[in-house]
Formats: structure tokens, sequence, C-alpha cells
């Protein structure tokens, strides 16, 4: 994987995988090149479907957790490895942190998003060719905090911002940072928030209370003693999208650390990514030849 700009990494979807929806091969480095338009590097973004043209893969923005202090380096490459090989591009995304407070950190994912929507992101294959990204199927994956930021994204919590209301088509939150009021990650909320971390600022950075229709489908899991991220964060987020009939899977693992990754050498929490990869297949993103 090469790393063209500072905070973004991109790994292509394996030719393989792509072809025949097998998890076991392997892909080669990309780069990134941005179209800098007006001193941006995105441009305006484009409606979403649920179909993709022929010989597409969607992409998914990772989004690696670290307390809004840092990002977490298991996090980050070996996700979108996990993803390049079952044939999803993967673009990580290192969003601005301590000392950055919000909304800077959902900015930038707002504008890489609507980079890739729009084509002003040119993300190349090892080729040197345009990498082929179904732009109407892009998805995140947030871990930690970075599953904050991804709810954030989902919910359309900064339509009024610079971006508008563009939001991933679909969201995985592993062991995820959702509400800012009830059992918080005090460390989370003092970088996200600093001097502004007043209780009406809060709950406006609580993702349960932001679920509304516009919600994409979601993927969530976590660890029942979770001594870093309570489980209550999980169960929150999925009871939110149940009011509002967003389509969800949720598992509970009944044992775990918090800010286990991809959970390898993990018992248990190894089962993740395989229950994630049906999930994935069952909205047709992985697996399935388009038509």
């Amino acid at each position: 994987m090469t790393t063209i700009a500072a905070d973004l990494s991109f790994r292509p979807a394996s030719p393989r995988a792509r072809a025949s929806g097998s998890a076991s091969a392997s892909a080669s480095g990309a780069s990134i090149n941005a179209d800098n338009r007006s001193g941006s590097d995105i441009g305006s973004s484009s409606g979403t479907s649920n179909r993709s043209d022929a010989g597409l893969s969607p992409l998914m923005l990772v989004l690696p957790g670290g307390s809004y202090r840092e990002h977490a380096s298991h996090e980050g490459e070996a996700v979108a490895d996990w993803l390049a090989g079952i044939g999803i591009h993967a673009l990580v995304v290192r969003y601005p942190v301590d000392p950055n407070r919000h909304p800077a950190g959902l900015r930038r994912v707002q504008e890489v998003l609507a980079g890739v929507r729009s084509g002003a992101l040119e993300l190349v294959d090892a080729a040197g060719e345009p990498a082929a990204i179904d732009r109407s199927r892009i998805g995140v994956v947030g871990f930690s905090a970075g599953g904050h930021v991804a709810a954030l994204l989902s919910t359309g919590a900064d339509a009024d911002g610079p971006h508008g209301d563009d939001r991933p088509d679909l969201a995985v939150l592993a062991y995820p940072v959702i509400s800012m009021t009830h059992e918080p990650h005090s460390e989370s909320q003092a970088s996200l928030l600093g001097d502004k971390n007043t209780l009406d600022n809060r709950r406006a950075l609580s993702a349960e209370y932001l679920v509304d229709a516009g919600t994409p489908p979601t993927f969530l899991w976590h660890t029942a003693d979770d001594g870093g991220v309570p489980v209550s964060h999980s169960l929150r987020y999925a009871s939110a999208l149940a009011v509002h009939n967003i389509p969800f899977d949720l598992h509970v693992f009944e044992r775990g650390d918090h800010g286990k990754g991809l959970g390898v050498g993990y018992g248990p929490l190894e089962a993740w990514t395989a229950l994630c990869e049906a999930w994935l297949g069952q909205h047709g993103w992985i697996g399935v030849t388009p038509d």
C-alpha cells in the first residue's frame, strides 16, 4: 500500500477477488491523485444507487480509532488489506485529531467521501489506471472513535456544513463510540470537544439521537465486557436504527477487551469478519458478479 497524501492510504480491490468473490487473493500497491479544484481535493457529490456497472467494485473508507488523539495502526492498513482481499477497494483516512476539535475530523471524512463520489479524488491502481470504483456504493468502516466519526457521517450530523448531506451507502461500526451523554468515553469526549464540552454539544454529537430515515444499513459488533467503550453504545445505536426501520446486524460477543481490530488471535472475536462478509454479501457488495 502506498501513501500519497499524508492522511490517505489506498488499497485497490484484488482483481481475483472481484472476479471470483475469493477472500484469499492479494492486491498490489496503488496511489492517489487529487484533482485540486479551487484549492481542494474534492468536488460535488452525486446521487447513489444500489446497482453497479460491470467491472466496478465498491469502496470503503476505513477510519481507525484512537480516542480522537491518535490513529490505531492495527485498525488501518490491516483492515484495508482484508477488504481488498474480499473484493472491496479500501481508503484509509487519518482524519484530524487532538488538538483539532469537532467538526475538523468529520469534515475531512466528508470531503474525502465527496471527492471519491464525484471522481475529483482519483484513486489509481498499480498499473497507473483509474481504479474501477462503483461510486454508487461507497461505505465506511469505523473502529472505536473512528466508529463515532462513521456514525456521524451516516446520520448527516453536519448536513448544513460545506459538504452537505452525502452519506455512505453502508456502514460497519466496530466497538464504536456512539453516545457523548450515556456512559461516555471520557478521552474521546475531551479530545473532540475541548473547552466546548457542554451538555448541549455532547447531546448534539450523540449519534443515537441523530439516526433518521436516511441512515444507511449498518453492521455493528461489540463485546459485552468492553471496559473501554461500554456495549451500551452499540445497543443504543441499534435501538435507534430499529426505531427508524433501518436494516442492521448487531453482534455482541460475551468476552473481549476493547480495540481488538480484526480479532485475529482473540478466539471468538475472529468470527466477526466472516459475519461481516456474509452481511456484505447479502447486500450484494461481495461475491456477486454484476449484471
